[in-house]
């Protein structure tokens, strides 16, 4: 896959302002769109919108299903226009200070939707049912799964009374029964989410915007997709992971990152040819127009941790099978537009897999500017023109606060010394988005706190961290079309 020469910014969905405590789908999503394309931006990169937990500490990465929708970002401004909802009911009183209650926003949203769904003949019924027959395959199982795990007082499915827990045919009959209505409720939120998505994805294409996806390489053992297909990961006797997934010591952190998630049981998954992946895949390309899989060189190689370690500095590396598996996919899924996350420890084996698959990889500005300036990988002059350059990403800190909290007096240095200027907190966003936009990279990807030239308060995701990570989101008006100026003049004088 080659991107056309353009530029874009990485913003979450759930960072969007809103009246509701959260972003959304609706209105303040399109208004977004409308600016980007006024600015001339080709591309708006998110995170998975896959749905979100307490339990995994609301990441987008941690998710009881790898193929249903966040009914969190279901917009209630775009229920009232349908007269599901009325608009007294839908008013959620919140503090404007850029950050999302997911324990008060999920609240919130559930009476909300609770209150549609009562006033559900208000949706054209063909229209459901055709959205629950051509999703059955994944929806059927994630609604009972859902309903069950409410009626299981959140209890993982690992700690469900044994028929539930091994899937017996009758004891899930007899609960499908009784529980009907909650299942309908499940289907009704995962058609909403699904109906003002695609929606908002229609209307960012016809501003010729086109939206990249975000795929974890990894699921969570309470997921769905685990209680189902428990044979595709490398569990034990009683269904407990054997190995965990994360990455050996890194830029990020001295002891590695223990992610936790099962490791997929590769044999398994080929002996299918791949049937789960290839449909992970489509559903995802289906939702978005690129997909960027995170962590691909696990898709080559994984470190496999094993359970009883605290953390991932002892584990082993462990091949994937990268050639079977891709030529499943691709014959799955065309076009193939997908780009790999390729940062981390990258061996020959990776590269080579890159190449040969002819996939884009990253490269981040901020990784630049702490070795020699000629042969860091991150820096432009090195750049291939089939990739994609960040200043910085959602689990880096903003620019400024990177600058201000993490780089070294020797890449402050290293830095100024390659632009041959003077750098300092106040002009380093504007330096490293003039470095994006200016490479030979075929596409430049610049988060919007960045352009806002936020400090290290806005930073997403801190890995190796639980705590007060993905709830950073956008003051009211915070976000104006004059804050795309400067990036529209450089994306029209860079030929992007």
């Amino acid at each position: 896959m080659k991107l056309k020469r353009g530029s874009g910014i990485l913003l979450h969905i759930t960072s969007l302002s809103t009246p509701y405590g959260i972003g959304d789908f609706g209105p303040s999503a399109l208004e977004c769109a409308r600016m980007l394309a006024e600015a001339k931006q080709k591309y708006w990169q998110i995170l998975p919108l896959n749905p979100t937990d307490d339990i995994f500490h609301n990441s987008p990465y941690s998710s009881p299903s790898a193929f249903a929708l966040n009914p969190l970002l279901i917009s209630p401004e775009l229920l009232i226009e349908e007269g599901l909802l009325e608009k007294d009911e839908a008013i959620f009183a919140e503090p404007d200070d850029g950050k999302v209650d997911f324990t008060r926003v999920g609240e919130h949203k559930q009476k909300l939707l609770a209150a549609a769904f009562r006033r559900r003949r208000h949706i054209p019924a063909a229209a459901y049912e055709a959205f629950c027959r051509e999703q059955a395959d994944w929806l059927d199982d994630y609604a009972l799964f859902a309903a069950l795990k409410k009626e299981q007082g959140d209890r993982s499915w690992i700690d469900w009374p044994q028929p539930l827990r091994d899937r017996e045919k009758k004891a899930l009959q007899d609960k499908a029964d009784k529980l009907t209505q909650e299942i309908e409720f499940i289907k009704f939120q995962q058609y909403t989410a699904h109906k003002q998505w695609t929606a908002l994805k229609a209307a960012c294409n016809d501003m010729g915007v086109r939206i990249i996806g975000d795929v974890p390489i990894y699921i969570e053992h309470g997921s769905v997709d685990v209680w189902r297909h428990p044979e595709l990961f490398k569990l034990d006797a009683e269904l407990r992971p054997k190995f965990v997934a994360g990455v050996p010591p890194d830029y990020f952190s001295e002891t590695g990152q223990r992610w936790g998630n099962p490791i997929y049981n590769w044999q398994a998954m080929q002996a299918d040819n791949f049937d789960w992946w290839a449909a992970r895949l489509k559903r995802n390309l289906d939702l978005f127009d690129i997909v960027r899989i995170d962590h691909f060189r696990g898709l080559v190689a994984f470190w496999q941790v094993p359970a009883s370690e605290k953390t991932a500095v002892k584990g082993d590396w462990i091949k994937a099978p990268t050639s079977p598996l891709f030529e499943r996919l691709m014959q799955e899924c065309q076009p193939f537009n997908v780009i790999a996350e390729d940062l981390g420890l990258m061996t020959a084996e990776v590269i080579e897999a890159l190449e040969r698959l002819h996939l884009p990889g990253m490269k981040v500005l901020q990784f630049a500017f702490d070795a020699d300036l000629k042969s860091n990988a991150f820096l432009p002059h090195n750049y291939p023109e089939n990739c994609i350059v960040y200043t910085g990403t959602h689990d880096n800190n903003t620019t400024r606060g990177w600058y201000r909290c993490d780089a070294t007096d020797h890449e402050k240095w290293q830095l100024g010394a390659y632009v041959q200027r003077e750098v300092n907190e106040n002009n380093v966003c504007d330096t490293l988005i003039d470095l994006a936009l200016s490479s030979r990279a075929d596409t430049a990807i610049v988060p919007v706190q960045d352009i806002l030239n936020l400090d290290e308060s806005a930073r997403m995701n801190l890995p190796g961290t639980t705590e007060n990570n993905w709830n950073w989101r956008l003051r009211r008006g915070q976000l104006t079309p004059e804050r795309f100026d400067a990036i529209r003049q450089l994306t029209q004088k860079f030929n992007r």
